[in-house]
């Protein structure tokens, strides 16, 4: 009897337990974990920032941690390398000191004309982070935010059209087509290539007092829309006349009344016939976008990096680039 009152009894206790268990609050969650990013070698640079805890929380993104250490291979989540230094070989891959399944992260903002050497990192690298829009981590030059507030007013133009420029080379097409262009249109022109190099804090200021800006790409590629659009003409109050990927291109990214295309027009006289006869209202039609968006530009290599982390969840597990130099070709 008493045996069977000690079970009765033991018995009560665990179902009291499991009520109380089940019913009860579960108390704090788990906490989550930090996503280890290992920089094998700091972007044009031989001494990385410092990157203290909170680097990427500054941009929005929780629970991320950036290194240069590279004593922590073996337990960072990512290893993102950029492609500058392997090109140059500045830097090489750990390939033998690599822990199996550990992502790899293949970064650049270059466009395919500049970049070299992809041949030798075939079935290397799982993710890319650059400009493309298709990319894993889609990092763009720059892109529009919605304004709060209202938009400042427009600087004052003396100018018709300005362009800065110090890779001067004579079988580029943006260096064929403003010799075209200059022949009907006065444009000046700013940069090493001119003789006139502008600090980077005097460039906006100088393109601000010109009505259009030429924002002529170095090579013409799939998505490479560079700071010569985002910085030097929207950012710096001037309409973009844009030489680069097709028009399509542009207005995945832009209202397609805030820039002037090259490709819309036969030639390069037609081209400055449009922009000399624009009358005021038609030009400032250009700035529409203005009272909706703002332009937010993405040069800190900090930020880029932290992106990863903030697309960590959705990455495809198990990719593999077998062919990267015909990817990014493409």
């Amino acid at each position: 009897r008493a045996l069977g009152g000690l079970a009765v009894a033991a018995l009560l206790s665990t179902v009291w337990l499991w009520w109380r268990l089940g019913a009860a609050p579960r108390g704090a969650p788990a906490p989550q974990l930090t996503t280890t990013i290992l920089v094998w070698h700091w972007p044009f640079a031989s001494q990385p920032p410092e990157l203290p805890g909170d680097t990427c929380t500054r941009y929005g993104v929780a629970r991320c941690r950036l290194t240069v250490n590279r004593s922590l291979l073996a337990g960072a989540d990512a290893v993102v390398f950029h492609h500058r230094e392997l090109q140059t070989q500045q830097a090489r891959l750990p390939l033998a000191e690599r822990p199996r399944g550990q992502p790899w992260v293949w970064a650049s903002m270059e466009s395919p004309t500049h970049t070299r050497g992809l041949g030798r990192l075939r079935g290397v690298f799982n993710w890319v982070l650059s400009y493309r829009r298709d990319s894993d981590i889609f990092v763009p030059y720059g892109r529009l935010e919605p304004r709060e507030g209202p938009a400042p007013p427009l600087p004052a133009k003396h100018g018709m059209a300005a362009w800065v420029v110090s890779n001067f080379q004579k079988r580029q097409r943006r260096v064929q087509l403003y010799r075209q262009l200059a022949l009907h249109l006065r444009v000046d022109v700013f940069g090493r290539a001119a003789g006139q190099p502008l600090c980077a804090s005097c460039l906006l200021r100088a393109v601000a007092g010109y009505r259009f800006y030429l924002s002529f790409e170095n090579s013409e590629h799939r998505d490479y829309i560079t700071e010569k659009f985002w910085r030097n003409a929207l950012l710096a109050g001037a309409v973009p006349v844009v030489l680069g990927p097709p028009r399509a291109a542009y207005e995945a990214v832009a209202p397609p009344d805030a820039f002037v295309h090259v490709d819309d027009f036969g030639s390069a006289r037609e081209l400055a016939a449009f922009l000399t006869s624009m009358n005021e209202s038609c030009y400032r039609r250009y700035f529409a976008w203005r009272d909706r968006f703002r332009v937010r530009l993405f040069s800190d290599w900090r930020e880029r990096f932290c992106a990863i982390c903030a697309r960590f969840p959705q990455l495809p597990r198990g990719q593999v680039y077998q062919d990267l130099e015909g990817w990014f070709q493409a």
